[in-house]
């Protein structure tokens, strides 16, 4: 009896002893507030974590410094003034019992790279990848991979960290999204920040913030990064919800995306910039992928957003992943250089229809972005151009350039009333602008699409 007392009281004196050891909780940072991270310039700098309830925390960068208590809760926030972009690296020190020291921060440009698996595929994957690698040694590029992580609310923090681009930590990374951000990096001669966040054969609703409900995978790999201040978002989806055979409905869920994010990032200019993606010939139903074409095109019409082309990317239309991501990431940083960082002459898309007007037989299409004019990718006459009069049967059309609007015409169709251009989901159109830029999927009946102009 004697010994049980005895060991009773000494599990009791250990059990006060480590209570009261971690009664001084540390303070914790989220991992995407690490060493080596970029962070975005111009406006205020959010910093956030945890520590014990009552704790003073204070952030310290230079002469900048912000002190603040941790909640009930354990949560705390401060922010620092906003920061010109530089290539200056910063150190910043978060204190409260315990003393944290961020090395190599920078200050620059932050983007999100978000989809499935054409955004998730590495660069190791791809055309001229051996050569891409061996190049990457791009100090002021840094590199965040989101793990891929479901989660029934939102999540507070991901298992990540933040490196600096060097050949032996770039060939896992998302090759859209890297080549998206050494295009910037080059162009606009300041650090950028890259995070991928992305899952391959996923469908955009997990990803979707609408009526209240957010998706698994918005809870799990965007929510605990919401805080962390972003310039803008490049998506590349799509392809499972052709699968699906909703393409019609994908406008509504892309105003979703965008709308739901832009709210949750506190950031109602958050740039949206998104691939359509490339013809295929597997297991789409036809029909379907022209469908998600119109709606993609038709997101257009909102306010900060952009898409790239891809009709002309495809090396193997039996591949639902075309291996040249190079084009894909060059194409979306020219919409974010020219909208974005508004940088003048830069023509930023290939054609997109924008209006039919018949005259006798013939029906004359007219495009934004035409550029220069337009031209035939390969010297070849037009494709991909059909024609249909009121009885809705569709011809083979000859289609010619008059400087910036096609003339389409069929012997068959004399009163023509639709006409409708790579119009199949194994299309591989030709017409292309003075800048070598390919025209989108389009069909002139009730036509929703917008411009981005």
């Amino acid at each position: 009896m004697k010994s049980a007392r005895l060991l009773c009281v000494g599990l009791c004196a250990a059990l006060i002893s480590c209570t009261a050891t971690n009664s001084r909780g540390d303070v914790k940072l989220p991992t995407i507030l690490d060493s080596h991270m970029v962070l975005q310039r111009d406006v205020p700098l959010n910093f956030w974590g945890w520590a014990d309830a009552g704790e003073k925390v204070t952030v310290t960068m230079g002469n900048e410094v912000a002190t603040t208590e941790a909640a009930e809760d354990g949560s705390w926030k401060v922010s620092l003034g906003a920061q010109k972009a530089d290539s200056k690296a910063r150190t910043i020190t978060i204190s409260g019992n315990n003393t944290i020291e961020l090395n190599d921060v920078l200050i620059g440009e932050v983007w999100i790279g978000s989809g499935q698996s054409n955004m998730e595929w590495v660069l190791s994957n791809t055309q001229g990848s051996a050569g891409a690698i061996a190049d990457a040694d791009h100090p002021m590029i840094r590199l965040f991979h989101v793990p891929k992580v479901q989660d029934t609310e939102p999540a507070t923090d991901v298992n990540a960290d933040w490196k600096v681009c060097t050949p032996e930590s770039v060939p896992r990374f998302s090759a859209v999204l890297y080549y998206f951000g050494l295009k910037l990096q080059q162009e606009l001669n300041m650090p950028i920040g890259l995070i991928n966040s992305s899952w391959g054969g996923s469908p955009i609703e997990p990803w979707t913030i609408a009526n209240g409900t957010s998706g698994g995978m918005y809870n799990g790999m965007i929510a605990p990064i919401v805080q962390y201040p972003t310039q803008g978002v490049i998506w590349y989806q799509g392809e499972t919800n052709v699968l699906r055979k909703n393409g019609l409905a994908y406008e509504g869920k892309m105003k979703d995306l965008i709308g739901g994010w832009r709210e949750a990032f506190h950031n109602p200019d958050l740039a949206f910039y998104f691939v359509q993606i490339a013809p295929w010939s597997g297991s789409y139903e036809n029909g379907e992928l022209p469908k998600l074409w119109e709606a993609q095109v038709a997101t257009l019409n909102m306010p900060g957003t952009g898409m790239a082309v891809t009709t002309d990317l495809v090396d193997n239309i039996a591949d639902i992943h075309p291996r040249n991501k190079l084009d894909v990431g060059n194409r979306l940083a020219l919409w974010a250089l020219a909208k974005t960082y508004e940088e003048e002459g830069l023509t930023y898309s290939g054609p997109l229809f924008k209006s039919m007007t018949v005259q006798g037989d013939k029906a004359h299409l007219s495009f934004a972005h035409t550029a220069k004019g337009l031209r035939s990718r390969d010297e070849n006459p037009l494709n991909e151009f059909q024609i249909a009069g009121a009885d809705g049967k569709f011809f083979a059309a000859d289609a010619v350039i008059n400087g910036s609007t096609v003339v389409v015409s069929a012997g068959e169709v004399q009163s023509p009333k639709t006409v409708r251009f790579g119009w199949r989901k194994i299309a591989n159109p030709n017409l292309i602008n003075s800048v070598g830029l390919p025209a989108s999927p389009f069909q002139t009946d009730n036509w929703r699409g917008g411009t981005g102009e």
